[in-house]
């Protein structure tokens, strides 16, 4: 019996498909549009909201198309410590999408070659591996992310990996089931009978076979680290208050909004669920059409 093989299609086939739909095409623009905001920060944003020497208590909470004491225009309005709500955002941007980039990559790589290995070495470290994954899957994330960044402390890397720690067994589990029908295939048998080490077979030949699932859960748990690292700095365990997240930005202002003073609060968390949306769009369909068993 021969094995039906799916041709993977080419770039150029991918994007000529992706066009097809305008929705998911806008999508991508906005979050290309949003990434070189982020990128290009410190030449866009007028004020730098890190330097806390620059800021000045008598601009705090005011209205957008506020002249500060700067001589620019608050087009945003500015936050309860003076800082222009504008750049903050912008650089909030940046933030959330370095955690979200490098919690995802990190996540990703972790995920992946372990689910992969278990799934070629199978037998007791195969059931001990996917019981542990089985059972922190069974817990949200939130409240993993929540426990370690807690544990951790303040800072980049200790949320790095409290981001990483709650989001890398979807990785495992979707690696595993990939590699599970992969290491069936004769191309493994026969690779294994030239003889090539288990290693080689497993980073050489099963890995790369079982990146279309991969890479679809790897856009859908970026916007969800984002998300997650607007929420733990909401709760005051992400980032400290010095590095004006998104959730550091939303937090700052949620005390406010029952007195007039919306823009502090709504105007991240717009950008927050621009961003967010926008990600999950295009990975919806980058699942689409990476999925044969999804297309119509």
């Amino acid at each position: 019996m021969t094995e039906s093989v799916i041709k993977p299609r080419s770039p150029g086939g991918f994007w000529t498909e992706f066009c097809r739909h305008p929705v998911a095409v806008a999508a991508a623009c906005v979050v290309i549009a949003v990434t070189l905001l982020a990128i290009f920060a410190p030449l866009i944003a007028p004020q730098n909201p890190y330097d806390l020497a620059g800021l000045a208590l008598r601009d705090a909470r005011r209205p957008p198309g506020f002249v500060g004491i700067g001589g620019y225009t608050h087009i945003l309005g500015t936050d309860s410590q003076g800082r222009d709500l504008f750049s903050a955002i912008l650089y909030g941007l940046r933030i959330s999408l370095q955690m979200g980039l490098l919690a995802g990559a990190v996540a990703f790589s972790i995920g992946a070659l372990v689910g992969s290995a278990a799934a070629y070495i199978g037998g007791r470290v195969e059931a001990f591996v996917m019981r542990l994954v089985d059972l922190q899957l069974s817990f949200p994330a939130i409240l993993l992310a929540f426990v370690v960044a807690a544990l951790l402390g303040q800072g980049k890397f200790q949320l790095i990996i409290a981001l990483t720690f709650s989001q890398y067994a979807y990785f495992v589990r979707t690696a595993h089931g990939a590699a599970s029908a992969e290491c069936n295939k004769d191309y493994v048998e026969a690779a294994l009978s030239i003889p090539m080490s288990g290693w080689f077979v497993v980073t050489r030949h099963i890995l790369p076979n079982t990146l279309p699932p991969l890479i679809v859960v790897a856009t859908v748990q970026v916007a969800s680290a984002i998300s997650l690292e607007a929420t733990l700095s909401f709760l005051g365990v992400g980032l400290p208050p010095t590095e004006p997240s998104l959730g550091m930005l939303i937090s700052g202002g949620f005390q406010y909004l029952l007195s007039g003073r919306y823009w502090i609060s709504i105007y991240p968390g717009i950008a927050l669920i621009v961003l967010v949306m926008a990600i999950n769009i295009v990975g919806d369909q980058v699942r689409e059409q990476l999925n044969p068993r999804l297309k119509k």
